[in-house]
């Protein structure tokens, strides 16, 4: 076995016993390692400690049962292992910065820490060959655009961690918040019937520490507010999954990753800006086109 699958194994059973009392002994014996070199193995593949770990996917799952106005906050808690009502409130307010009792009366967008899944850092698909992870499927194919596509919709500006991908901080989705304006005016927006939405986080106008990020619908022509996906060639990543409105951030989060080190692993790199493509007529499909070039020597 190698060293990422024996890592694998403890935290698919981190996910399966989420709520219950669970010790970095027994992961360490599961992955048949001492504690010593468990604990630094998991965190140089994890990016973060075992009990950190532990704690940002118990609040990435206590989120979705948040929105059940029916269960109480301190039920909530004591089901994804925290021991008090004031200990989870401490923690989600350290985690996305605001307390559980304020995103259940208004359930903002969020960012998770989601589980990984190791397998994307060692295994290499073939161009047109499709990767299966965790239930989702990855293709990646080249394609060259011969005419520019437009978008009209709206843009924002959010906090940004360099190097950081979707799925590997927690906070505000400034991102979704984006999203909701636009799906809050696009009735209002010349947009092509049934035509693809795109949302591209960009090199523009926001200070150190932000970047600047457009959510729109495809348009015949530019307007006020645009975004044009230039004309070239792409490395495109097409995935889908079976429930779109729980595992998209998990499922970007894991394209992203795996085209990076894919265009990595062929000596690419991605040239400037990461576009989301979505198709209303497959919600549970959508694609990243990734301009690239080649790397430096």
């Amino acid at each position: 076995m190698h060293a990422w699958e024996a890592v694998q194994k403890t935290l698919n059973r981190i996910e399966e016993n989420i709520g219950e009392e669970i010790s970095v002994e027994e992961l360490a014996a599961e992955a048949a390692l001492s504690v010593f070199y468990y604990q630094r193995l998991f965190t140089r593949l994890v990016k973060k400690p075992v009990r950190e770990y532990i704690k940002l996917r118990r609040l990435a799952r206590a989120c979705a049962a948040l929105r059940d106005k029916d269960s109480r906050i301190l039920d909530v808690a004591l089901d994804y292992g925290f021991g008090s009502h004031e200990t989870f409130t401490r923690a989600f307010k350290s985690a996305y910065g605001i307390p559980p009792e304020r995103y259940r009366k208004d359930p903002v967008p969020l960012m998770n820490f989601d589980k990984p899944d190791l397998l994307l850092n060692y295994v290499m698909a073939d161009e047109g060959v499709p990767l299966i992870s965790d239930g989702l499927v990855l293709e990646i194919n080249r394609k060259t655009l011969a005419e520019p596509i437009f978008f009209v919709g709206v843009q924002g500006e959010f906090p940004f961690t360099k190097g950081k991908m979707m799925g590997e901080e927690t906070g505000l989705d400034g991102g979704g918040a984006i999203w909701d304006r636009f799906f809050r005016v696009k009735d209002t927006l010349p947009l092509i019937p049934g035509g693809r939405k795109l949302g591209v986080s960009y090199h523009g106008g926001a200070p150190d520490g932000y970047t600047s990020y457009f959510a729109g619908g495809e348009a015949e022509q530019p307007s006020d507010i645009s975004w044009t996906l230039p004309a070239r060639a792409y490395v495109v990543c097409g995935f889908e999954m079976e429930d779109f409105e729980r595992e998209m951030d998990a499922a970007m989060g894991k394209a992203m990753k795996y085209t990076r080190l894919w265009l990595r692993n062929r000596g690419l790199i991605a040239d400037g800006f990461f576009p989301e493509i979505y198709y209303d007529n497959s919600p549970a499909y959508m694609e990243l086109w990734i301009p690239y070039k080649k790397r430096a020597l």
